[in-house]
C-alpha cells in the first residue's frame, strides 16, 4: 500500500516498527507534496531543508526506541501560525516580512512530539474568509474538482490532507475554519473546546472565537493530533482517557442523540438532506436514540460577524497605516468593523450568552449531550463567491454566510464540534456532518463522530493525484 494511502496512525506503527524511515517517508512525501502543489497549490511556505534535518533526528529516536508519539510523521501547519525563524504573512502581502521569533504552543507541542513540518498550508488574507484564494499565493483548489472551492479559511490543510500531501494538518477555525474546508474536501476536521488547545503567541485578532485544531483523513487520526496539542496533554490520567475511548468505542445502543437538519433556519440543498436523512437512520438501526430538536434561535450570523469584524478592526486600526494595500474583499470587511459601534458589539456579546444558554436548555431537556446536523447545507461550490447576503444593514455585502449557518454557534459558544465526510452529493463532491457537544466534551464529540464514520463507510483515502 502507498504511504498516501495509510492514515497517521498506520504511518506511525510502520515507523515505530522500522517498515519505514522518517526520511524515506519524508522524501516520498515531498514528492508527493510537490505534484500537490503543481495541482492544487495548498502551499504557502515549503519547509523541505527544515523538515530532512528534523527526519533524520526522528530515525536517531526511533532507532533507540524512543521519539514522542508523532515521531517522523510529516505535518503542516496553517500559514497563520507562528513558527520561529519562518515568514508568517498569514495570507497577507502586507504582511510578508514578518517572521515570528516565538512558535506557538501548539506548534511547539507537534515538534516535541516529534512531528516533521514540512510545509505552511494557505489561507486567505488574515485568514477572515470561507475560501482560500489571496494576491500573496494565489488560489488553492478542491482537490476533488479543481473549479470547486477547497473552502478556508484553513483550504490548504484541506486540500494537501484530502490530496495525500501529509496525513496531519493544523487548523485554526474562527467561524468555521476548519469545518468548512474539512467538509468540502472530504477530510476529517476537529474544532476543540475553546482554549482546549493553547494558541498563544499568536496574531491577537478574534482572540475570543479561535480554536486550533486537527484536520486529518480520519477521526481516529483526529484523536491523536488533539491528544498532542490539548491544553492538558501532560496530564496522564487525561491522555489515559483519551486512549482508553480510541481502545473501548462508545456503544450507540441506547445512545440519546439530538439532531436537527436544517435548526430551522439554515439552508440546505435537497442532496444534503438526503445523505443526512440516510445517516440518522442507520444510527436508529445501530440503536442510538434520536431526538428531533434544536436550540431555537435566530440565525447567529449577524452576532457572529459583528464580533469578528469589530475585532478585527480593533487590531488592525493600530497599526500605521491600516487599510494600506489590502485586498477589497479584506478593505470591506475591516470597513464594516470600523463602521460598528460599541453599543453593536456589547450586544452581539450579550447574544453570545443567550445562544450559550439556548445549547444547554436544549441538551437538559433532551438529556443528552450530542447534537447532530449537516456541517454544511451545500458541496463546494464554484472557485468565487455564491448568493450575496446583506448583514444588519447595507453597510457590506459579506457572501458567504448563508452557506456556513451551522458553524458559526460552536465558535460563538467555544463548544467543540467535529465535521466528518456524509457521502458524495448530486456533483460527486463530498457532503459533511457535524457533531457537536458543550463545552468540554471533546473526547464524547470524537467517540460519536468517530461511531458516525464507521456507519457512513468513507473512504478516506487521497483524490486528486
Amino acid at each position: 500500500m502507498s504511504i498516501h494511502n495509510k492514515t497517521a496512525v498506520e504511518l506511525i506503527a510502520d515507523l515505530r516498527t522500522h517498515r519505514i524511515s522518517a526520511v524515506d517517508l519524508l522524501e516520498q512525501t515531498i514528492e508527493h507534496a510537490e505534484k500537490v502543489s503543481e495541482a492544487f497549490n495548498p502551499f504557502a511556505v515549503k519547509l523541505y531543508d527544515r523538515a530532512r534535518k528534523a527526519a533524520e533526528a526522528a530515525d536517531q529516536l526511533l532507532a533507540e526506541g524512543l521519539g514522542g508519539p508523532l515521531c517522523g510523521l510529516p505535518v503542516t501547519i496553517k500559514d497563520s501560525q507562528w513558527l520561529a525563524g519562518v515568514p508568517c504573512a498569514n495570507g497577507s502581502t502586507t504582511q510578508v516580512a514578518f517572521i515570528p521569533e516565538e512558535t506557538c504552543a501548539a506548534v511547539q507541542r507537534l515538534e516535541q512530539a516529534g512531528a516533521v513540518i514540512f510545509a505552511k498550508t494557505t489561507c486567505p488574507e488574515f485568514s477572515l474568509c470561507g475560501v482560500t484564494d489571496s494576491e500573496l499565493y494565489g488560489l488553492t483548489s478542491n482537490p476533488w474538482n479543481p473549479e470547486r472551492t477547497c473552502g478556508g479559511s484553513s483550504g490548504g490543510a484541506g486540500a494537501a490532507v484530502a490530496a495525500g500531501a501529509g496525513t496531519l494538518s493544523l487548523g485554526g477555525d474562527g467561524g468555521g475554519s476548519i469545518r468548512i474546508p474539512a467538509a468540502f474536501c472530504g477530510i476529517v476536521g476537529f474544532k476543540p473546546s475553546f482554549r482546549a488547545v493553547p494558541r498563544e503567541p499568536c496574531f491577537p485578532s478574534w482572540s475570543t472565537l479561535v480554536s486550533y485544531g486537527p484536520m486529518t483523513r480520519s477521526v481516529a487520526d483526529a484523536r491523536l493530533m488533539y491528544s498532542v496539542i490539548a491544553e492538558n496533554n501532560e496530564d496522564h490520567a487525561y491522555l489515559d482517557s483519551l486512549a482508553a475511548h480510541a481502545h473501548h468505542p462508545v456503544s450507540l445502543v441506547g445512545q440519546k442523540i439530538i439532531v436537527s437538519e436544517d435548526m430551522g433556519i439554515a439552508p440546505v440543498d435537497d442532496d444534503v438532506r438526503q445523505a443526512f436523512r440516510k445517516t440518522l437512520a442507520m444510527l436508529e438501526a445501530a440503536g442510538a436514540e434520536l431526538v428531533y430538536d434544536h436550540p431555537h434561535l435566530p440565525s447567529s450570523v449577524v452576532a457572529w460577524a459583528t464580533v469578528a469584524h469589530y475585532d478585527s478592526w480593533s487590531f488592525q486600526k493600530e497599526k500605521e497605516a491600516p487599510l494600506s494595500g489590502l485586498e477589497k474583499r479584506t478593505l470591506d470587511m475591516m470597513k464594516f468593523g470600523a463602521s460598528l459601534t460599541d453599543e453593536e458589539f456589547a450586544a452581539a456579546e450579550d447574544h453570545r450568552e443567550e445562544i450559550h444558554s439556548a445549547y444547554m436548555a436544549m441538551f437538559a431537556r433532551n438529556g443528552s449531550s450530542i447534537f447532530l446536523t449537516p456541517a454544511l447545507g451545500c458541496e463546494a461550490f464554484k472557485n468565487g463567491f455564491r448568493n450575496p447576503k446583506y448583514i444588519g444593514s447595507t453597510r457590506i455585502t459579506y457572501p458567504w454566510l448563508d452557506w456556513a449557518s451551522f458553524l458559526y454557534d460552536a465558535n460563538l459558544t467555544g463548544m467543540p464540534a467535529c465535521a466528518l465526510p456524509m457521502g458524495l452529493g448530486n456533483e460527486e463532491l463530498p457532503m459533511s456532518i457535524q457533531v457537536m457537544g458543550p463545552m468540554g466534551s471533546d473526547a464524547t464529540v470524537l467517540d460519536i463522530a468517530e461511531q458516525v464514520e464507521s456507519l457512513i463507510g468513507w473512504d478516506n483515502a487521497p483524490v486528486g493525484i
